[in-house]
């Protein structure tokens, strides 16, 4: 499929004046051409209704609908655009996204398995090593979930670091490590081979991912998910975010005696080191 940016790219040369009043207005709108309908579109564009039918013609769609579909579907892999739905004011938006917010946090609570969730958290627990690898998207979660980690216990390493590579990183891990790796939709190709590589060296893998990563599944010993549905155009983390919290919590009271211990250590450098404001 080419995408409609690339169709006007080739075809802007021989369209019409009137024509390319419309491919102006869309490429200057192209996050939210989601929220014009055919007429809409005409409308802000200065054309007839039939101009815009015969463009879309042109660039290859037999329909005006067609080409909605099209940015619906890349709107579902995650890229950001608005749909007729979020164009909202004031408290309207505020009254979704909360609505929509709870509902992702409830999604994933009541899916989660927790003979799985159990299991993970021992294999981390009891890890010689343990990763953390976030593109992307993914690379705030990611950088949280290890500061929250070493909080606990020792050996958790964000991956990759600056000027190195995931083979330089993970070249020694083994059956004795896990690594967890976060990846959410338009996650980078290397994620897959990743996760191949790492289940043949018998490396223990845990995914964070959104409910649809079917590219991915099968791949991790344990896999989870959690909803990154919002109202408008860019997807929420707030549900992989309050995840990662129960996930470090949990395993902060699996191994609590040592786990205060450490806490209460790093507190001290803390303060010998001046780092904190104590207020």
């Amino acid at each position: 499929m080419i995408p409609l940016n690339q169709r006007l790219a080739s075809q802007y040369d021989s369209l019409t004046p009137q024509e390319k009043r419309v491919a102006d207005f869309v490429v200057d709108h192209f996050d939210d051409l989601i929220s014009y309908n055919s007429a809409e579109l005409a409308r802000v564009s200065g054309v007839s209704k039939a101009t815009v039918s015969r463009l879309f013609k042109r660039l290859g769609y037999e329909k005006y609908k067609d080409m909605y579909e099209e940015l619906r579907v890349l709107r579902q892999s995650g890229m950001p655009l608005t749909e007729p739905k979020d164009i909202v004011h004031g408290d309207t938006l505020l009254a979704r996204h909360y609505k929509q917010e709870m509902a992702n946090l409830l999604h994933w609570t009541t899916h989660l398995q927790a003979d799985e969730f159990a299991a993970a958290i021992n294999a981390i627990n009891q890890a010689r090593h343990v990763g953390v690898v976030g593109y992307r998207n993914a690379y705030p979660v990611a950088l949280h979930l290890r500061a929250q980690l070493i909080q606990t216990r020792a050996q958790v390493s964000l991956f990759p670091t600056p000027g190195q590579t995931l083979s330089e990183e993970l070249v020694d891990y083994g059956p004795q490590d896990v690594v967890i790796v976060i990846a959410f939709r338009r996650r980078p190709a290397v994620i897959k081979k990743l996760l191949l590589l790492l289940q043949g060296q018998g490396v223990k893998v845990v995914t964070l991912s959104e409910p649809q990563a079917l590219s991915i599944q099968g791949l991790a010993t344990w896999q989870f998910a959690t909803p990154l549905e919002s109202v408008s155009a860019f997807d929420c983390y707030g549900a992989a975010m309050s995840f990662v919290t129960l996930l470090a919590n949990a395993l902060l009271h699996s191994t609590l005696e040592t786990g205060r211990q450490r806490i209460h250590k790093i507190a001290e450098s803390y303060q010998a080191l001046e780092e904190l404001e104590q207020r």
